[in-house]
C-alpha cells in the first residue's frame, strides 16, 4: 500500500478498466420524487452493498450527474430491487438516461410507503435513508432496511466486463 500523501491517483479510465473485472449483483433502486407530481424515479446500480446486520443497513452510490440524483437526495425512503437473471432488459432500461423507465413494458405497482415496486425481482427491500455522504462525483447513501421479501428459486443478474451475465450452476 502506498502513502496517499505522496501518491497520485490513477485515471478515471484506468479505475473503470480495473473494476470491469469485479462482478457485481444488479439492483434497481426506486423512490418517488418530492415534487407535487410524486413521479416514480429509479436507476440501475451495481454499487449496492450490505453494510451492517444490526441494525440492517445497506449502502449504494449514485452519480451527482444522474437525472435521479436530486430526487434521491430528498427521498426519505427507497425501494431496492435485486434483479433476477431474466431481468436484463429491465436493468438496461433503468440504466438509460433518456428512457421513461416506468412506461410499458416495465411492470410495476405502488408498493409499501408508496414506493414503486417492480414485478419479478429476486428480492425487494424497503429502506429508510439514513444519510448521504458526498464522495467525489457520486453520493453514497446509507439506508436502514425496514422490510424485505425474497422470491425463492430465482438466480441473480450479474454485471461483469461491461455486460450483464447470469450465474452458472
Amino acid at each position: 500500500m502506498t502513502d496517499t500523501a505522496d501518491s497520485t491517483s490513477i485515471s478515471a479510465q484506468r479505475f473503470r478498466e480495473v473494476f470491469r473485472h469485479h462482478a457485481a449483483g444488479v439492483a434497481v433502486i426506486t423512490t418517488r420524487a418530492s415534487s407535487p407530481d410524486r413521479r416514480p424515479v429509479g436507476f440501475t446500480a451495481t454499487s449496492l452493498t450490505s453494510v451492517s446486520a444490526e441494525p440492517p443497513l445497506v449502502g449504494f452510490g449514485l452519480s451527482v450527474r444522474s437525472s435521479s440524483w436530486s430526487a434521491f437526495r430528498a427521498a426519505p425512503r427507497v425501494g431496492i430491487h435485486l434483479l433476477a437473471d431474466d431481468q436484463e432488459e429491465l436493468a438496461a432500461v433503468f440504466a438509460r438516461r433518456t428512457a421513461d423507465r416506468f412506461a410499458a413494458p416495465t411492470a410495476w405497482r405502488e408498493g409499501p410507503y408508496g414506493l414503486p415496486e417492480l414485478d419479478g425481482a429476486l428480492a425487494f427491500l424497503v429502506c429508510d435513508v439514513v444519510t448521504e455522504v458526498p464522495a467525489g462525483d457520486h453520493s453514497l447513501f446509507l439506508a436502514q432496511v425496514l422490510d424485505a421479501s425474497v422470491k425463492e428459486g430465482k438466480a441473480p443478474l450479474l454485471y461483469h466486463a461491461g455486460q450483464f451475465n447470469v450465474l452458472r450452476r
